[in-house]
C-alpha cells in the first residue's frame, strides 16, 4: 500500500508512537510523518505509507494553524505545563493589555528555539542537552525567523484563555506564548495545543486511531481506499510532465530521457511531477541545462 493518510494524534502520544501504531495497522515498516507534534499536542498529523515516505522531504512548505490554551503568571523550563516551574507571579493581566501585546507578534518575528526541542547545536539535540542538565545560558542558540499570519484571542479570563494562530513552518507555539508572557512581565505557559491544519490537511481529513483499528480488524482491505495518492501533495505545487508508453518503459529501466521529447504542462526552471502511462506519479524530476531529464526523487511502489 502506498499513499498518505491524515491522523488525529491524541495528546499524550509522541509522533513516533503514532508511527509505531500505524506500522502495525498497515503491516509495513515503511511509514513516516511530516510536522512533528509534541506529546502535549493533538490534532492533524499527516502520515506517509509505502512509496509515499519518499515524498516527506518534498512536502510543500505550507502554513500551519493551531488552537492553543495558555496560562499567564507561570514560567517553566519547557515553556508548557509539563515542565518544572521557574517563576510564578500573582496578579491579573487585563484582556486589553494582552491583546495589545499579541498584536505586536503578528508578522515576521524571531524566535529563540526552546531548550526542549529537536533543534541541533554542535550535532546534539537541545532536548538531550536539557535532560543532561545543561542550562539554556550555556548553549548558544541562534534566533530563527518565522511568520505569524494571524493571532486571534478567542477566550480569556482569570489569566487563562485560548487563541488561534496561523503561522509559517517551524514556529514554536509554546515559545510564542512564553515570549508574550515575558513581555507582559508575568510569564506564560502553554497548557494545551491542537493543530488544526498542516500540509493542506484539516481536522475534517483526520482519522482517529480507534477508527483505523476497527477497520483493520473488520475490513482490512478497506485500508487501501483510505490512502490519498502521493501526488495529492503536489497537485497545485509542481507542473506535470507526461511520458508515453515507450518513454515510461525506458525511464523505469534507468534510461536518461531527452526533455525535448517529453510532454510538459508548462516549461519553467523547477521541479515537475512525472507521470507514466498508468497516470500514476513516477518521480519528481527537473530539466538540466543539456535538456536531459534528471530525477529528484523516484517513487517505487509496492
Amino acid at each position: 500500500m502506498d499513499g498518505i493518510i491524515c491522523i488525529y494524534k491524541p495528546a499524550g502520544y509522541t509522533s513516533f508512537d503514532i508511527i509505531a501504531i500505524m506500522r502495525r495497522i498497515f503491516n509495513t515498516k515503511k511509514i513516516g510523518h511530516s510536522g512533528t507534534l509534541d506529546p502535549i499536542a493533538e490534532g492533524v498529523l499527516p502520515v506517509f505509507v509505502g512509496a509515499a515516505t519518499k515524498a516527506v522531504d518534498y512536502c510543500p512548505d505550507t502554513d500551519k494553524e493551531y488552537r492553543a490554551k495558555f496560562k499567564i503568571g507561570l514560567s517553566t523550563d519547557t515553556q508548557d505545563i509539563t515542565g518544572a516551574v521557574l517563576s510564578q507571579r500573582e496578579g491579573s493581566v487585563p484582556g486589553s493589555r494582552l491583546s495589545d501585546v499579541m498584536r505586536g507578534y503578528i508578522g515576521k518575528i524571531e524566535q529563540l528555539p526552546p531548550m526542549y526541542s529537536a533543534v541541533k547545536v554542535n550535532g546534539k539535540r537541545l532536548y538531550d542537552l536539557a535532560r543532561q542538565g545543561v542550562q539554556s545560558e550555556e548553549v548558544e542558540r541562534k534566533p530563527r525567523k518565522v511568520t505569524i499570519h494571524s493571532l486571534e484571542l478567542e477566550q480569556y479570563g482569570n489569566n487563562e484563555g485560548f487563541f488561534k494562530v496561523s503561522c509559517s513552518k517551524g514556529t514554536y507555539i509554546r515559545t510564542l506564548i512564553h515570549d508574550i508572557g515575558q513581555e507582559l512581565g508575568y510569564g506564560a505557559i502553554m497548557t494545551a495545543l491542537q493543530r488544526t491544519q498542516s500540509n493542506g490537511f484539516t481536522l475534517d481529513d483526520c482519522y482517529r486511531l480507534e477508527q483505523l483499528r476497527d477497520i483493520c480488524a473488520s475490513q482490512p482491505d478497506k485500508l487501501r481506499t483510505l490512502l490519498k495518492p502521493i501526488d495529492s501533495l503536489f497537485a497545485n505545487i509542481y507542473p506535470k510532465a507526461f511520458l508515453d508508453h515507450e518513454q515510461t518503459g525506458l525511464y523505469r529501466n534507468g534510461a536518461v530521457l531527452n526533455a525535448d521529447l517529453v510532454k510538459f504542462d508548462r516549461i519553467y526552471n523547477g521541479i515537475y511531477s512525472l507521470y507514466g502511462t498508468e497516470n500514476r506519479i513516477l518521480a519528481l524530476v527537473k530539466i538540466e541545462r543539456d535538456h536531459s531529464l534528471s530525477t529528484v526523487q523516484r517513487f517505487n511502489y509496492n
